[in-house]
């Protein structure tokens, strides 16, 4: 039989339950009943029967999530399925990721990680038999293109899978499913697509509107101008709409939408949210405006503002379908945007609380987030984060995480997406998750926190943006295996945006040297190595550098003190010059990819200090200081160099003098070492991404 008229096992299956689903719709159901089952199982050449006494239960299942669309989840069965995942180590009890993201030989590599496929393997190494992988494999194929072919993604699908979940499943002899749930449903429309490309209009404008600037108060209108103008951006190019005024701190006023000289690149709306839906239906009436930026809350946080709300949102998704697209919305309950490549400020925090100084020779990364305050406490803390784009997506209700982050994933010059999420709008998860594909394989890596993990901050997110929160394993689970590195908590998330953004351009690996003048710090590196899934190493030096390092050691009679090894203490009578040398020489070692130094603030030997009254001059103006000699080093390194200042705010100076010049600085060399651990691990992966994908 030649291949045109060949039917795979896998078009058979997926042939075999659309008759079934038919069958099954004709009779008024949306689940398969028990003849059914035993013919949908069979279809796999399984047989719905208890399995062998001491086998490996498995459950499979394909499940269509609200954000995600249909995911494919395998772990543990029967009664170890119905454990609680929190109760094993990431990715031990069962691992998820979309069909649309991944294939079998990808997820078969997913599911070596969990007890269940260890049991698997242990047992037929014990019987003589051979390794599980060709029939899991084979399996999980299966399963992948029926939830494929049954996916909203599908335009030419009739149903659509609810959840299949194949329980007790077990291979040991002839395959047998111990129970079996099959539920399928019709395809519903989702929203039209937006006009992303317009966001450049929003990040980029050539002009300004404001809507709900006062005249004579400082209102959130007037703060948004004084910020733009503040910002550097010309007031020839802003346009306050106001009646009864010809302008405002020197800007010009217009009546109306109607009676603009031309289209705005972008509309800013700062008036009470009563008055929000009025001025939306003359936004869309006008088509005056590229891009529109709702600032009001009120609009779906609470109970009485979510049907008109929705009613808001339907009304804009319906103008997408106009001719040109319509345009596009940011929030609302959105604090704004800081666009420097846009040359402007429109969040409504006065310049004076919340200054945006440059800390890098070249802004590389984008921050996006539904709570402006997310922003605004991350950037204050945290000045060296430094995007060049900030924007806040508010309630969503038209730009979505998906759109924001597939605009950025494509846009050259950016190399790192820290991204704060509360919650996704229906299948804007999946989008965000190719999104995230999309940007690790054009050399990008993506950080997100996502909230709501527990009951309560899944209430809390509901009041805040309008949000649903998801489950958060399976958000985890999904966007890692596109590529994201997914933070737990706030720390984490700044630790490795900060991180992400000041190594993009090293070359990483598994072997880590670590160094530092105090014992308790050198044995604490080693000690930060693993991760819940992977570790670093400990590089073994070689005898060259060990010998080399002796010799620095010996000039400044420290020999007799220190043993040579990895991690290594080098005794608080270690200067700068020798911190950096042996640096240098831990770099040189081609068993090193990495080196974390404890940089020893508070050491009499170390000038850390702003001023030194002890010794005048020895201090962080004397030019053989740390803050000197380290930057051109972690500059020129293609290994990544990690200095740890750990010290309280005497030495604050020292820090952000370093951290000013491009070292990646950490307060804690825990902290420091972890993020260093997460992020080697990332890189790995995004690297075995692109290689597959390539």
């Amino acid at each position: 039989m030649n291949d045109r008229t060949t039917i795979s096992p896998g078009d058979a299956l997926n042939a075999a339950t659309g008759d079934l689903f038919k069958q099954a719709a004709s009779e008024g159901r949306d689940a398969l009943n028990a003849d059914e089952l035993q013919r949908f199982v069979a279809s796999f050449g399984a047989a719905l029967a208890e399995g062998v006494p001491g086998g490996v239960d498995l459950r499979i299942a394909l499940e269509n999530t609200r954000e995600f669309g249909v995911l494919l989840t395998a772990g543990q069965g029967g009664l170890d399925g119905a454990l609680d995942r929190a109760n094993f180590r990431k990715d031990r009890a069962a691992v998820s990721a979309s069909v649309e993201l991944t294939d079998a030989a990808d997820f078969l590599r997913l599911f070596r990680r969990t007890v269940a496929y260890q049991k698997m393997a242990a047992l037929a190494q014990r019987d003589g038999r051979r390794a599980p992988d060709p029939v899991l494999e084979f399996c999980f194929g299966l399963m992948l293109g029926l939830g494929r072919e049954f996916s909203v993604q599908n335009p030419e699908a009739l149903f659509v899978i609810q959840r299949i979940e194949l329980d007790q499943v077990q291979f040991a002899k002839k395959p047998t499913v111990g129970s079996a749930r099959v539920e399928f449903g019709k395809p519903v429309a989702g929203r039209l697509p937006r006009p992303v490309h317009k966001i450049d209009k929003l990040i980029h404008p050539q002009s300004i509107g404001i809507v709900g600037v006062s005249a004579s108060g400082m209102n959130f209108g007037r703060i948004i101008l004084k910020n733009l103008m503040g910002s550097g951006y010309a007031k020839e190019k802003l346009t306050i709409i106001r009646p009864g005024e010809t302008e405002i701190d020197g800007v010009s006023c217009v009546e109306s939408l109607r009676v603009l000289p031309a289209k705005l690149d972008l509309l800013i709306v700062a008036v009470p949210n009563d008055a929000v839906y009025e001025l939306v239906d003359e936004i869309i009436a006008t088509d005056a405006v590229e891009s529109v930026m709702l600032i009001p809350g009120g609009l779906g946080e609470t109970a009485k503002s979510r049907e008109p709300a929705a009613a808001l949102a339907a009304k804009i998704n319906a103008a997408h379908a106009n001719p040109g697209g319509g345009p596009v919305f940011l929030g609302a309950n959105c604090l704004g945007v800081v666009s420097h490549p846009g040359g402007y400020d429109s969040w409504f925090i006065p310049l004076e609380r919340l200054p945006k100084p440059q800390k890098k020779a070249q802004r590389n990364s984008v921050m996006l987030s539904q709570s402006g305050a997310f922003m605004i406490t991350r950037i204050s803390q945290n000045p060296w984060l430094d995007p060049a784009y900030m924007l806040a997506l508010g309630n969503q209700t038209d730009l979505t995480h998906g759109d924001m982050l597939g605009f950025f994933a494509e846009r050259e010059g950016i190399d790192t997406l820290g991204i704060y999420i509360e919650g996704f709008k229906d299948g804007d998860g999946l989008d965000f998750a190719r999104a995230v594909r999309k940007a690790v394989l054009n050399g990008k890596q993506v950080v997100v926190y996502k909230s709501g993990r527990t009951e309560a901050g899944a209430g809390g997110v509901m009041g805040h943006t309008a949000s649903i929160a998801g489950d958060p394993v399976l958000f985890e689970a999904v966007l890692r295996q596109a590529g994201a590195i997914v933070a737990e908590d706030f720390n984490t998330f700044d630790d490795l945006f900060y991180i992400a953004g000041a190594l993009h351009g090293k070359k990483v690996g598994k072997r880590l040297g670590a160094i530092s003048g105090a014992g308790f710090e050198a044995v604490g590196m080693a000690d930060s190595i693993v991760t819940e899934t992977g570790s670093l190493e400990m590089g073994a030096l070689e005898a060259a550098t060990v010998e080399r390092v002796q010799t620095i050691l010996a000039a400044k009679r420290l020999d007799a003190l220190v043993e040579v090894r990895n991690p290594i203490d080098i005794n608080p009578g270690a200067d700068d010059g020798v911190h950096l040398q042996i640096t240098e020489a831990f770099l040189d070692d081609p068993n090193i990819d990495a080196v974390v130094v404890g940089l020893d603030p508070t050491a009499p030997s170390i000038r850390g200090l702003e001023t030194s009254k002890l010794r005048p001059g020895y201090d962080l103006s004397d030019p053989n200081g740390t803050v000197h000699i380290y930057p051109p080093l972690a500059a020129k390194s293609d290994k990544p160099v990690i200095g740890i200042v750990d010290g309280g705010s005497l030495y604050d100076a020292m820090a952000a003098k370093l951290m000013d010049q491009g070292v990646c600085v950490f307060r804690n060399c825990g902290r420091g070492t972890r993020a260093l651990a997460r992020y080697v691990e990332a890189r790995v992966e995004a690297d075995a991404i692109r290689a597959r994908e390539n």
